[in-house]
């Protein structure tokens, strides 16, 4: 029997998908967005879905008949408060103190381990105020010996530079080690070289694949998928193809007139993706040249979301469904699958190594 989780704050689910890969059941999510939560459900047929804020939610009636038969819960509390753009609170910001009603789901269900995973900041704001909280707030439940640390995407295959504070613990005992890197560096272009060469305004939600798998990854997400999804390109204004058009391969905005500089709190504005080098990490607006280093290395436009897919580990047959803001946001906030599924495959080990 299939070891048994329960996803908060789950998203698109992301982070389900690593573990199913690994071998677990997913039998329950809590997602709040209901766009997203159609999403979740679209790709995750067999698990229950629970719309709804958590902090709204009765947790005893949703989430107490799954005590002791659960043996993972996984999930990232938004962090909004800890985000480096903006003006940061933290500690004023009520949206920091989302992890408390994850750790309440925690206290309810009991499970065997535990996977909270968050931005980098988590472990330093406050001068590691909110650290501390938590691993204290977890050693009172009984999960003593917790694996704590930043692990990036690009160290197990992911084509993307995006960093993530991992926290796994295990009830009663020592907590499986945080995965070790693969040391297998994906590129952009491994990722995405094989799909449509679309500019600007062109491509369908469904469409048939042009070209063949080039890379070893494009074979892994390909897998048995005949239909290509998702890959539509925006269509941008006459003024950005006008500043697009004068930017080289590998080059940005110093290559563009004064006229032409838009002020942008955003690093990467206005520069083209290197296909020989790893993504920046991809946010919920990389649909847009000016936010960020997602202009497409050739052509006069910014990746599509089956690229920036791609960029963050998820295979072709998972769809992104709903208006384009909302598969941006999809894409953009999940949790890439191959590096939960690296996590996933450590606490797989730890339950045989104990069943034996």
């Amino acid at each position: 029997m299939k070891p048994k989780v329960i996803d908060l704050f789950a998203g698109v689910g992301g982070m389900s998908l690593g573990f199913e890969k690994a071998g677990f059941d997913v039998v329950l999510a809590n997602e709040y967005d209901e766009s997203i939560a159609e999403a979740y459900k679209k790709n995750h047929r067999s698990t229950k879905m629970v719309v709804g804020d958590i902090t709204k939610l009765d947790l005893k009636k949703t989430f107490g008949e799954y005590k002791g038969k659960i043996d993972v819960i996984i999930g990232g509390p938004p962090c909004q408060g800890f985000s480096q753009k903006g003006q940061r609170k933290s500690i004023k910001d009520e949206r920091n103190f989302l992890f408390k009603y994850y750790i309440k789901v925690v206290e309810l269900v009991r499970p065997k381990y535990f996977v909270m995973e968050n931005v980098p900041n988590l472990l330093t704001t406050e001068n590691g105020y909110f650290r501390h909280e938590i691993e204290d707030l977890f050693r009172e439940l009984g999960y003593e010996n917790l694996s704590t640390g930043v692990l990036n995407a690009s160290d197990y295959g992911v084509p993307q530079n995006r960093r993530r504070t991992v926290i796994i613990g295990k009830l009663d005992g020592a907590a499986p080690a945080l995965p070790k890197p693969t040391n297998q560096i994906v590129t952009i272009w491994d990722a995405i070289s094989d799909l449509a060469f679309l500019e600007s305004g062109e491509g369908t939600e469904e469409q048939s694949y042009l070209n063949k798998a080039e890379s070893k990854y494009q074979k892994l997400l390909r897998g048995n998928c005949k239909v290509l999804h998702n890959h539509v390109a925006t269509k941008h204004s006459d003024l950005a193809l006008k500043r697009l058009k004068m930017i080289p391969p590998n080059a940005g905005k110093e290559v563009l007139p004064p006229e032409h500089l838009t002020k942008s709190i955003y690093s990467g504005t206005w520069t083209r993706m290197r296909k020989d080098e790893i993504s920046v990490t991809i946010t919920t607006r990389f649909d847009t040249p000016s936010s960020g280093k997602f202009t497409h290395p050739y052509l006069n436009r910014a990746i599509t979301v089956r690229e920036a897919a791609r960029i963050q580990s998820f295979p072709d047959d998972f769809i992104f469904i709903g208006k384009k803001g909302s598969q941006m946001k999809q894409v953009g906030n999940a949790v890439p699958p191959l590096l939960a599924q690296a996590i996933a495959t450590s606490i797989i080990e730890d339950i045989k190594e104990k069943e034996k």
